[in-house]
């Protein structure tokens, strides 16, 4: 990392200044009118967006549009410091971070249900369940565009909850060139370019380059340093081709537990509070204890235990031991756009991806306060006669080394044509998808692992970890991780090859209707090789199986209509239907029966409504999204002791989330610009198939969360150009982080608002800008985890200076 972080300065500083000589006769030149990329200026005025072609690929309008779809501008990323996807979070209703991450990457959520990343349409990493998964920088972004529901037919195999489209940034003909160096708290830094010029009157670049490092709140650091280049050349008037490569490399430390949630079951102590709780209502599970003993416990108990975290402060239960995620990504990319016609063009795409991820997390740190079901060693930890109530058990590290490569191609051919009075647009569209993931996991454990060979009772293998006698001041192994006796417990390589072909018609019907109908035809085919873990871990696993493989395949759908009654007032309603694999990393079998691909629904009414000439935009929707054919794990199954009468997974359950969600843009004259968004949802699960309700909520998700921003251009001081100024708040609801399993079947994440503003100020070339986030200092959490929650930042400074050469 420190060669390469050498070696890209050296790039950034050469792409900075080399351009001023070599490209100089480009200034002024007379581009074609093929050059229609958006031009990012420091200091142009901000304008409200009313078109996206995410969620339809059409010439629609948003008012016009008859789906789900939130843009983010490139404006409200610069106003708001945003470096990566999970910074945008609050300007987009419906999306959130997912339960249960670990986290590792992005874990985000679109109405409770899974994400597809992709970036100008083109897959992006991640989502179907992947264990690894890298953190999306926005360096190369110039605006991100969020479609709700599934859209199988337009974008290939994906996720039911949407897609989170990252649109990049793209060569221009007229010469842009630009410097960004940003200094903060945890000794944060980082050092930027981004130019742009035509070379000949056909042939233009871009080159993006960034190097960053921190030190991270409570220490979660991350490093990553990354390079981005792209050629475009005009073959003809009519037809051009866009060359495009990007590389990064990070190194993310993983925070896997956060502040852990104390196991206290309140059912099982006469339904009381832990600080309410006797001696009396917590045995027998005290018995094991001396009076002293049982004194000393309940004095460290409080009535959160068993239902919120427990606060250790700005430390962090990362042990010395773990590895932060080392990712290498290579992106390759050709696109190829020819107009036919005025009314034909055909734009294609090929795409090569490789990913590569190793890591070593803790996955466990459990301090047992009281639970009846506990058995020792599981209880409250004594060691020599000596009470620990604060130690952690049942912890797990896990190292993971992970490989991912795809392909990817899509074709959309586009014809626009007049039948009557009514104006249509076709698309017709192939894709095909082809992905390989090899993944290999190996894990230590303490001394509560005890494995046992079922046919003699002899243990194979005993836990070598130390026990963390106190969570607030950890104690941690030495040596590494190999140290410790590490299990093999999963080795597997799984490929998914998808293809899909569809056609999709939008008519303006007059009279102010806009409709939309889109039939696809996709498969999904799943390979599993499973080369064998550590018998000691799993027997009847430990020896490699035949290559397993299954195929579904299907129709997909989108229906749409849209009616404007005024120019200023929009309703729609959607049904769409997509396809998708179950899980990239779970086995393609479940009991020796294959399952069909999961299948994904969704229901929207919505209305948009414009106005103080097209300076404000909102909109109001109503959904239902679902995923189907999902698998569950049976808590009746206990692996090791149920028989084979007894299924290890439920099959066919479903994923269901209905809500509301309201989007509000604004760009009023020359000194407002605003962003407010909300959302209200019940995003539950039913696990089991034969039951009628859906009575579990989505671990992690919120029912509410909001967020705003506003930014007043004020003319104060007498300076020559506005002080930008900006407020913004975040607000998300409780969420569950509930594990019946381990005694806590009511803990949950408590709500919170965290505040944040920005300052900037720019003339000529030049522009200054201050964010301060979570201003007033809340303690909150940011992400729920399994068990546990993560802290979110402190109060921080940022200062970015920017310069345009």
């Amino acid at each position: 990392m420190k060669n390469y972080k050498l070696s890209l300065i050296a790039v950034a500083c050469a792409a900075a200044f080399a351009p001023l000589q070599l490209f100089a006769a480009t200034d002024g030149q007379n581009n074609t009118s093929n050059d229609v990329d958006t031009i990012t200026v420091v200091g142009s005025k901000p304008q409200l967006v009313l078109d996206s072609s995410t969620a339809t690929k059409s010439d629609m309008t948003l008012m016009q549009t008859p789906a789900p779809v939130v843009v983010v501008s490139s404006e409200l990323i610069k106003e708001q410091g945003a470096t990566d996807l999970q910074d945008i979070l609050r300007n987009i209703s419906g999306v959130t971070q997912a339960g249960n991450n670990y986290g590792i990457g992005d874990n985000l959520v679109i109405r409770g249900l899974g994400v597809n990343y992709t970036y100008d349409g083109m897959y992006g990493g991640a989502g179907l369940g992947n264990v690894f998964n890298p953190t999306r920088s926005l360096t190369n972004v110039e605006s991100v565009e969020v479609l709700k529901g599934p859209a199988t037919g337009l974008y290939g195999m994906g996720s039911a909850g949407g897609i989170i489209n990252l649109i990049e940034k793209k060569p221009q003909f007229t010469p842009s060139h630009s410097v960004d160096a940003e200094v903060g708290q945890w000794n944060t830094r980082s050092v930027a370019v981004d130019t742009t010029a035509g070379i000949t009157d056909d042939l233009a670049y871009r080159l993006v380059a960034k190097t960053a490092r921190s030190d991270g709140y409570r220490n979660v650091g991350q490093d990553r340093d990354e390079i981005y280049g792209s050629l475009k050349y005009l073959i003809t008037e009519d037809q051009d081709i866009v060359v495009s490569a990007a590389y990064v490399k990070d190194a993310i430390k993983v925070d896997s537990i956060g502040d852990p949630v104390r196991i206290y079951h309140a059912a099982s102590a006469n339904g009381k509070p832990a600080g309410e709780a006797t001696a009396a209502d917590l045995m027998p599970g005290f018995a094991n204890l001396t009076p002293a003993q049982q004194q000393q416990l309940m004095d460290t108990m409080s009535n959160n235990d068993g239902l919120k975290p427990h606060n250790i402060g700005d430390a962090n239960l990362v042990s010395p031991m773990a590895k932060a995620n080392e990712g290498e990504e290579l992106r390759l990319k050709l696109s190829h756009t020819i107009n036919f016609t005025d009314d034909l063009f055909l734009n294609q795409q090929v795409q090569y991806r490789d990913y590569q991820s190793g890591f070593v997390r803790q996955t466990g740190a459990y301090n047992y306060v009281y639970f009846k079901k506990n058995k020792a060693p599981r209880a409250p930890l004594i060691e020599n006669d000596v009470l620990y109530p604060f130690a952690a058990r049942r912890q797990e590290y896990r190292k993971v080394d992970a490989h991912e490569k795809s392909w990817q191609y899509f074709a959309d051919l586009h014809y626009h044509f007049d039948l009557g009075s009514i104006s249509n647009e076709l698309l017709l569209n192939a894709n095909f998808e082809d992905r390989n993931i090899r993944l290999k996991q190996s894990s230590i454990y303490d001394a509560d692992k005890v494995i046992k060979d079922r046919a003699t009772g002899n243990v194979t293998y005993q836990g070598r970890l130390p026990y963390i006698y106190d969570i607030n001041n950890p104690n941690w192994g030495s040596g590494s991780f190999e140290d410790y006796d590490p299990l093999v417990t999963s080795n597997y390589e799984k490929g998914v090859k998808a293809w899909g072909v569809g056609v999709q018609h939008v008519g303006y019907l007059g009279y102010g209707f806009t409709s939309r109908v889109g039939v696809a035809f996709n498969q999904v085919a799943q390979t599993y090789q499973h080369f064998g873990v550590d018998p000691r871990y799993r027997k009847s696993a430990a020896k490699p199986t035949p290559e397993a493989d299954t195929k579904d395949n299907g129709m997909t759908y989108n229906i749409g209509l849209s009616y404007m009654p005024i120019d200023d007032l929009s309703f729609f309603v959607n049904h769409a239907k997509g396809r998708t694999a179950y899980s990239m990393t779970g086995s393609i079998k479940g009991d020796g029966e294959d399952r069909k691909d999961s299948e994904s629904i969704s229901y929207d009414v919505g209305m948009r409504v414009k106005g103080f000439d097209d300076q404000v935009l909102a909109s109001l929707v109503l959904f239902d999204t679902r995923r189907t054919n999902l698998r569950y794990a049976n808590p009746d199954y206990e692996d090791g002791v149920s028989g084979p009468d007894v299924a290890k997974h439920f099959y066919d359950g479903e994923e269901r989330t209905q809500g509301v969600e309201l989007d509000v843009n604004a760009v009023i004259g020359e000194q407002w610009r605003m962003n407010v968004n909300g959302l209200y949802q019940e995003a539950r699960d039913r696990k089991n198939p034969n039951s009628k309700s859906f009575d579990t909520l989505q671990k992690g998700v919120p029912r509410v969360a909001a967020g705003a921003w506003v930014t007043y251009a004020a003319e104060w001081f007498s300076l020559q150009n506005p002080l930008n100024v900006s407020l913004g708040g975040q607000y998300v609801g409780e969420r569950s982080v509930a594990a019946a399993s381990f005694g806590i079947p009511d803990a949950y994440l408590p709500s919170y608002t965290v505040v944040d503003t920005g300052v900037s100020y720019g003339q000529d070339n030049w522009l200054l800008q201050l964010n301060v986030n979570n201003l007033f200092n809340e303690r909150y959490y940011s992400k729920a985890m399994f068990a546990g929650g993560m802290p979110g930042e402190e109060r921080n400074a940022t200062l970015k200076m920017s310069y345009k050469l």
